[in-house]
């Protein structure tokens, strides 16, 4: 079995954002990031800006997405920050998401 590539904290916002959505769609995200931990495939997980990346899930014709970042602070262990998420409506990831997920983590690494 292939070694996990990182591991996954979830930030408040992404636990509110999973009691928010219809539990097979949560387990089918947790289902997509356990793959995107063992695999390099951009359709699960993808970069966006310099910093920031998505989770990428699509279930039941919605697009759902975890904002996230790399913590390379640690060096015991990789770790990626998922921030928080959405159900995408548009082609186009909203600047105002990417903006808020570079926020969280600007703080992220203030309070560490």
């Amino acid at each position: 079995m292939k070694e996990n590539r990182f591991d996954v904290e979830f930030l408040q916002e992404v636990i509110d954002f999973f009691e928010d959505i219809e539990e097979k769609a949560r387990d089918k995200i947790l289902f997509n990031i356990h793959k995107a931990r063992k695999i390099n495939d951009k359709k699960l997980f993808k970069k966006l800006t310099g910093e920031i990346w998505e989770f990428r899930t699509l279930y039941n014709k919605k697009q759902y997405r975890l904002f996230a970042f790399w913590d390379k602070t640690k060096s015991i262990k990789t770790l990626v920050i998922a921030t928080h998420g959405i159900i995408k409506k548009t082609q186009k990831t909203p600047s105002k998401e990417i903006a808020k997920a570079i926020e969280i983590m600007k703080k992220y690494y203030t309070e560490q």
